[in-house]
């Protein structure tokens, strides 16, 4: 939480980095459109509209990840889908990151969760000595605590992508995943720009009464939904 109350300095951003298995799926039937409250020509009496229908059968079209960065208080985030979610993958797409979004930055404090492929040594298995030397270098990694994954701003992205962007659709390639999600990307990108952005720090705090409110409210929620109802 101490890396969210940092002071915003361009020349080292704060980026945050999560990851989402999604299946690929395509329709077997074409779904019925919906159709709006309408007037009967015949008896000029209001009509109600129908929902959309969608069959529940579907075809499975294999599996993909979708990979998050957003650097919260620059206001910018970069959505990208593959077939897998290997060490090298995630050694192209930071060393993307680097190259493309942070070319001229002295270093990037990136947060990910705890995995065996978000790590330094993943550049060595991908790239030559010297580019892994220089992408380790660049990269100053922290991760959330276990059972704290919350706390990576990069996981809130996920869950506005899953609501706004993904939906119920079946989506059957990565091609077309792919154009789903830049258009929500630039969407997003244009929309919420860098001032609402930088609200996102104010919500975590290292205030141990603020810390100890949440882990009371969290441990009221679990409760909740772990009571079972009859």
């Amino acid at each position: 939480m101490g890396i969210y109350k940092r002071e915003y300095n361009p020349n080292i951003p704060v980026i945050c980095m999560d990851e989402k298995p999604v299946q690929l799926l395509d329709e077997i039937r074409e779904r019925v459109t919906a159709t709006p409250l309408h007037t009967d020509p015949e008896t000029g009496l209001p009509r109600p509209g129908k929902p959309e229908r969608i069959d529940s059968e579907y075809v499975r079209c294999g599996t993909a990840s979708i990979f998050m960065f957003t650097e919260p208080l620059g206001g910018w985030r970069h959505t990208v889908a593959l077939k897998s979610r290997k060490k090298g993958d995630f050694a192209l797409l930071m060393r993307e990151v680097s190259e493309r979004f942070y070319p001229d930055v002295e270093k990037i404090i990136l947060v990910a969760d705890n995995l065996n492929t978000h790590t330094p040594g993943s550049f060595y298995e991908a790239f030559e000595p010297s580019i892994a030397y220089a992408l380790a270098q660049k990269f100053e990694f922290h991760y959330p605590p276990k059972h704290g994954s919350w706390l990576n701003i990069a996981e809130s992205e996920l869950s506005s992508l899953s609501l706004q962007c993904l939906g119920n659709q079946r989506i059957k390639s990565i091609d077309d995943l792919n154009d789903v999600l830049g258009a929500w990307e630039v969407d997003r990108n244009m929309s919420i720009g860098k001032t609402p952005a930088r609200k996102i720090s104010s919500v975590f705090s290292p205030d141990p009464h603020r810390a100890g409110a949440f882990r009371r409210t969290r441990r009221t929620l679990l409760l909740c939904f772990e009571t079972p109802h009859f």
